[in-house]
């Protein structure tokens, strides 16, 4: 396993990334005076050089690979300890060695490379055919500090490359459901259709007041899978790389239309006071649909978390070519450190108490729906002013509010 193509190549790899290698390779050159220094990939089959300093024009680059039983590095990695020597042409052991006759060598040393759970990594090495001073404990000691060190980055390398393997799984995961979510609403819509038709007919048979409530409720419950099918829809398109759609033309009655939209809440909150003020005083090119779903999602949060005794504002305005949206509510503020988070999808504060109102997505879907417009959307919250949220969309085609 350890010999195949592809761990090689892992390897050669996670040597690669390992920056202070090539730095320690000409520290070794430069404080022994070896010609030749590598990290090898040692295994009982294989030698594969991961990173070299050649200053003596040896001949193997990174990723060249040696007959490992031409090596002494197959002997450090049997005996797992060092072997060094200075002069091989009046060393005893190493004279006639084939090794040295082979690769024409005078000074030499190898310490293997074991990494942290006890698996041998491989050897480093260091040649030259001139004699060098490499066997005295000084030095087989640094050549082991440095080994030392390699391994441990090698453990530090293959944390980053599991994270990253992670993330990019997780990444492909969330492309899948997110793709799954499209599929999901599309599907959706057709018997949703026929579900509100029956809640059509029952709220009509006013003979029978039962048969009225039920439709209603029918009706009701089939509007807001209606908004979260067409939330998911529009995150699903975001995530995904495309942009949210939008169709702008000059809104010819944008008042109204924002105000049908407070009518529709405030009839469903009766409880509730909401106050509006529309002062649109010039033409306003947007998607009307999506302004008011923008406006839909800001109040509908307001109602959700803004003090239920306090008044809800909702203002729009129109001022030297900038078509302004705002809702202001009273309660709890937002703490200073989830307002960066606010617009992120499917966030909502740890400590909330209405988790199960909705996806969490409606703040971003506004977000999504200003940026579309080339507007902005911002938040400010404290307890004296309360929590107001502010769009700032051109009203008129070819401007931008986004650099």
């Amino acid at each position: 396993m350890d010999d195949l193509p592809e761990a090689i190549g892992r390897d050669l790899v996670a040597i690669g990334r390992i920056s202070a290698v090539p730095s320690l390779l000409k520290i070794i050159c430069a404080q022994t005076g070896m010609g030749f220094a590598a990290v090898a990939r040692v295994t009982e089959n294989n030698w594969t050089a991961c990173a070299v300093q050649d200053d003596i024009q040896f001949g193997l680059a990174i990723g060249g690979q040696l007959d490992v039983n031409t090596t002494l590095c197959i002997e450090a990695r049997a005996a797992r300890r060092p072997v060094a020597f200075d002069r091989a042409s009046s060393d005893p052991r190493y004279c006639d060695h084939p090794t040295t006759k082979l690769y024409r060598i005078e000074s030499y040393i190898s310490v293997p490379i074991v990494r942290v759970d006890g698996r041998y990594f491989g050897n480093l090495c260091a040649i030259d055919p001139q004699p060098h001073q490499v066997s005295d404990a000084r030095t087989v000691a640094m050549f082991e500090s440095f080994a030392q060190l390699i391994a441990h980055q090698l453990e530090i390398e293959d944390l980053q490359m599991a994270t990253e393997d992670a993330l990019r799984s997780e990444r492909s995961n969330a492309e899948r459901r997110e793709q799954f979510m499209a599929v999901l609403g599309h599907d959706l819509r057709n018997p949703l259709a026929s579900l509100s038709a029956i809640g059509e007919l029952f709220s009509r048979r006013t003979a029978e007041p039962e048969f009225v409530q039920a439709g209603k409720r029918i009706l009701a419950t089939t509007r807001r899978m209606a908004e979260l099918i067409h939330s998911l829809l529009d995150f699903a398109r975001g995530r995904t790389g495309e942009n949210l759609v939008i169709a702008p033309e000059e809104a010819k009655d944008l008042e109204a239309s924002l105000s049908h939209v407070v009518g529709e809440l405030r009839q469903a909150h009766g409880d509730r006071r909401i106050v509006e003020e529309m002062q649109l005083r010039e033409p306003v090119w947007c998607d009307t649909p999506r302004i008011q779903q923008m406006l839909s999602n800001l109040l509908g949060n307001a109602l959700t978390h803004g003090a239920p005794d306090e008044p809800i504002a909702v203002k729009a305005w129109t001022n030297q070519g900038w078509f302004m949206v705002s809702v202001t509510n009273s309660g709890e503020p937002i703490a200073p450190a989830d307002i960066g988070k606010i617009f992120e999808p499917y966030w909502r504060p740890a400590q909330s108490k209405h988790r199960e109102a909705g996806l969490g997505l409606g703040l971003h879907i506004c977000s999504l729906i200003v940026k579309a417009h080339g507007g902005t959307l911002q938040v400010t919250s404290t307890a004296a002013l309360g929590t107001q949220f502010i769009a700032r969309i051109p009203a008129r085609p070819g401007m931008s509010a986004i650099a």
